[in-house]
């Protein structure tokens, strides 16, 4: 039998490897694999997992930052909507039935597996249309790479905001799957921007659902220490590679990942509800 500690540090690897070259969509695998591998509920692998996201994602948003490629305005109206909705998110979560939440969770997978192979196979045109004349909400002036604001942007920017804070506090997930796609379809920021910017987010946006959760219950600190340690050195791996990994092969690879895990828990879910 593998040893627990062993197992919680290969998991933390692998999810902040995926972070770092995915953005903060991968975090959304933290869950189901805490919940496979160390038989926890998803109420319990919840906090864990958005733990370990807010750590790593911290990381990579300070590294961001300092490079300048985080649009901190962009992440802080996003993160403020977050932050508001993610209590509520936890709230409902303690009281809808953990079958439900798991079903809705599988759903939710298999939606952002799907997007992820759709969005991998028009990836290789993303750079083409950058700053052209295709009008997005959310521009960006080419001189300055800063949004012009306007109310479509802003209006846009809290929508996003909100849905992906409720989702990461009802799920335990991070947001940036929420986030990342987005960004995407509604500015026409640089992808590296748009990673810096939803890893921003979800860095506060997490820390506020540990935070919510944890006042209804505890940690299994056994399990989140060696996970979350091990999710900050598979970020800092992931960024070695981030930028020899191409768009394609990043999302290619979540996608298919994602929907592997997502038939997993709904073929056991299907099996639990039949016996």
């Amino acid at each position: 039998m593998i040893d627990p500690n062993l197992t919680a540090i290969i998991l933390g690897l692998l999810i902040g490897f995926l972070m770092a070259i995915t953005g903060a969509g991968g975090a959304i695998l933290s869950l189901p694999l805490l919940m496979y591998f160390f038989n926890l509920g998803i109420k319990d692998a919840a906090p864990i997992a958005l733990l370990a996201v807010s750590v790593a994602a911290g990381l990579a948003a300070i590294i961001g930052l300092k490079q300048g490629v985080v649009r901190y305005k962009a992440a802080t109206l996003l993160a403020v909507m977050g932050i508001i909705m993610a209590p509520i998110g936890v709230f409902l979560a303690q009281r809808i039935p953990s079958l439900w939440l798991q079903l809705l969770f599988t759903l939710v997978l298999f939606y952002v597996g799907w997007q992820a192979l759709i969005t991998a196979k028009s990836s290789g045109h993303l750079q083409d249309t950058l700053f052209t004349g295709h009008s997005t909400p959310c521009e960006v002036n080419p001189a300055t790479s800063r949004l012009f604001w306007t109310a479509s942007c802003t209006k846009r920017l809290l929508l996003t905001g909100s849905v992906a804070g409720f989702l990461s506090g009802l799920l335990g997930v991070g947001g940036g799957f929420v986030v990342m796609p987005s960004l995407l379809k509604i500015s026409n920021l640089e992808h590296r921007m748009v990673v810096a910017t939803s890893l921003t987010m979800t860095a506060l946006v997490s820390l506020v659902g540990v935070i919510s959760y944890a006042s209804y219950s505890g940690l299994y600190w056994d399990i989140a220490i060696p996970f979350v340690l091990a999710a900050f050195v598979g970020s800092l791996i992931g960024r070695l590679f981030s930028q020899k990994i191409s768009i394609f092969t990043s999302r290619l690879t979540f996608g298919l990942i994602s929907l592997f895990i997502a038939l997993i828990m709904l073929t056991t879910l299907i099996t639990g509800f039949l016996d």
